[in-house]
């Protein structure tokens, strides 16, 4: 299947366009949301809109972390250089991640989606799984069992896991800890540093919370993960607002459009979902779609949908 089977050479001219205006206004809504959410929690503190605040900034830590997977497809400002440099210092550094090495390993996981040499592989062969295995996943996020692996990860640990590819080691650290920095101290001064906590708890609870769902609504329980065809091992899951906030910002949830066409910017991805609907690309594929996160998690786990347990 290619994306020429269902679209016209210049319909995937147009697609493919990338645009600096656009890729501006995706990193600043980003920031802008992040922005708002400390404000709650400054203004309002107390315990239900800290707990809110944590969930909040878990949604925009991976939406940098989305605008860096952007940055390192090349697609996120037309200008190399706004891609290189704002992908890097407002997207990936403070989330810890590297523009350049994420973009390298990524790669790998799109030229060999639906093999045995698909580096994002372990993430999501086992589904589905019982409600007992995925509440112990989820158990291990929450608790900032993961966030610590990857930290571990990031800082020398051997071996891979759920948010850190192998080839992603960059030793970009330095400079993660650097913003990362900037921002405390910008919020120390104007007297909320400790506010930043916020941020920190994010980092290891909500963001790899958010980051496993995702990444189970992208391949987790598809109808084959080892046939070629994107519509057999990728799925796009079509969120409410509120599941837009929380779990799959800058439109993350159309992973089939991108694996169709991944040089298609995120801000793009909505149409061409929609002309790919209209040309009939989903016929006879049901299961390449979601109508929901909470369907997506059914799926994944049968004995939430009333199934028995998986063998």
């Amino acid at each position: 299947m290619q994306a020429s089977d269902f679209l016209s050479k210049d319909e995937i001219r147009a697609f493919t366009q990338r645009s600096d205006l656009a890729g501006t206004w995706m990193v600043a809504c980003n920031w802008l949301l992040i922005f708002v959410v400390f404000a709650m929690a400054i203004s309002w503190t107390n315990p239900l809109t800290l707990l809110l605040a944590v969930l909040l900034l878990g949604g925009r830590q991976l939406g940098l972390a989305v605008l860096m997977h952007e940055a390192g497809h090349k697609t996120l400002f037309k200008s190399p250089r706004l891609n290189q440099w704002v992908g890097q210092w407002l997207c990936a550094y403070p989330v810890m991640g590297d523009v350049n090495a994420y973009g390298a390993s990524h790669r790998e996981h799109h030229r060999h989606a639906g093999t045995d040499r698909d580096p994002d592989l372990p993430n999501y062969r086992a589904y589905p799984v019982s409600r007992a295995s995925f509440l112990r996943k989820v158990k291990r996020d929450v608790t900032g069992q993961t966030g610590i692996l990857l930290m571990r990860s990031i800082f020398g640990g051997k071996g891979r896991n759920l948010m850190l590819r192998e080839g992603e080691k960059s030793g970009a650290e330095v400079r993660g800890l650097l913003v990362n920095l900037i921002i405390f101290l910008t919020m120390l001064v104007a007297g909320i540093g400790a506010y930043y906590l916020l941020w920190v708890v994010a980092y290891f609870t909500a963001y790899p919370l958010v980051a496993r769902i995702r990444q189970v609504a992208e391949h987790g329980n598809v109808p084959d993960l080892y046939d070629p065809d994107p519509r057999m091992n990728t799925r796009t899951t079509i969120a409410s607002p509120l599941e837009r906030l929380f779990l799959c910002p800058n439109h993350v949830n159309y992973h089939l459009e991108h694996h169709v066409l991944a040089s298609v910017p995120a801000h793009r991805l909505p149409a061409l979902h929609r002309l790919l609907k209209e040309r009939g690309f989903y016929a006879g594929h049901d299961k390449a779609l979601a109508d929901s996160y909470l369907e997506v998690i059914k799926r994944a786990v049968p004995e939430f949908a009333g199934a028995p347990q998986p063998t």
